[in-house]
């Protein structure tokens, strides 16, 4: 008999061009070896150019998704992604903890604070920035801002190592255990630099910055690696070390689609025999 794998859970907006969003999620947890189960949040209109609009789906949904399958299913490890407004995030909040999901419990929860697309095309509703100031990130097992996350965050512009600690700590004073802090959107270094800390441990997991405009979905999918990772029982420095190294391959491997920018690539797990879209055009 198979042996029954563990479970993620992603509570997130959807992607109707299947880059990023739960659709980025749901694919990244079957390449990491995991069953990924769905709340969905909202429904955007997209496209490899941009998010021309976005619905929200009813906060009591969203709840009601969340419970249905923690309740048969179970959970061993979520994350957050696309929560459109602040009654979405207060409801997620309260649902979360009443599960006994977040930091220091029994499951991990990682927040992906995402605000705006890779375009600018913003995905919170203009009330919503402070609910995930005072109230998800004080749940989160995890925080994986961006820099321009940072910026809209703590109002602080970071862009080298020495300005991630700084919002690595200023972050850390907003509650969450752990804090990603991401340098894939700084300018001036050759490298990419992921700062992560609690406070007591500071670790920097660097690796190289690819020279592509092909990176939609990068943020969602290191999320739910790191997430996917977490659900098998590691721990948050060694789940982040696995997802910075399965992004790093996503990267290498973005295809373009479309005519803007095209998603990173899970499909380098499925084996050397199943050819790459990219290659398949060459």
């Amino acid at each position: 008999m198979t042996e029954t794998p563990k479970t993620a859970l992603t509570i997130a907006g959807s992607d109707s061009g299947g880059g990023a969003g739960l659709q980025a999620d749901l694919r990244t947890f079957f390449a990491c070896g995991v069953h990924g189960m769905t709340a969905v949040t909202a429904v955007t209109v997209q496209n490899s150019i941009g998010v021309s609009g976005f619905t929200e789906i009813p906060p009591g949904i969203v709840a009601a998704q969340i419970e249905a399958v923690a309740s048969d299913m179970g959970v061993n490890a979520a994350k957050t992604g696309m929560l459109a407004s602040a009654e979405i995030i207060s409801t997620v909040a309260s649902t979360v903890d009443a599960l006994g999901f977040g930091r220091e419990r029994q499951t991990p929860f990682v927040v992906d604070p995402v605000a705006a697309s890779m375009h600018g095309d913003s995905l919170l509703r203009d009330d919503a920035l402070e609910a995930l100031r005072t109230e998800l990130l004080p749940r989160a097992t995890l925080v994986t801002p961006n820099l321009d996350e940072v910026r809209l965050l703590t109002g602080l512009d970071v862009n080298d190592v020495a300005g991630q600690r700084d919002a690595a700590e200023a972050l850390l004073a907003l509650g969450p255990q752990w804090v990603l802090v991401k340098g894939g959107h700084a300018t001036d270094s050759p490298r990419c630099v992921d700062l992560l800390s609690d406070g007591t441990h500071v670790l920097e997991f660097e690796g190289p910055r690819y020279d592509t405009p092909h990176t939609h979905g990068g943020g969602d999918t290191l999320a739910s690696a790191i997430t996917a990772h977490l659900a098998k029982g590691l721990g948050v420095p060694d789940a982040v070390s696995a997802g910075k190294k399965f992004i790093e391959r996503c990267v290498a491997e973005s295809y373009p689609l479309g005519a803007g920018a095209g998603p990173v690539s899970p499909f380098w797990r499925l084996g050397p025999d199943i050819p790459s879209p990219a290659s398949r055009d060459s």
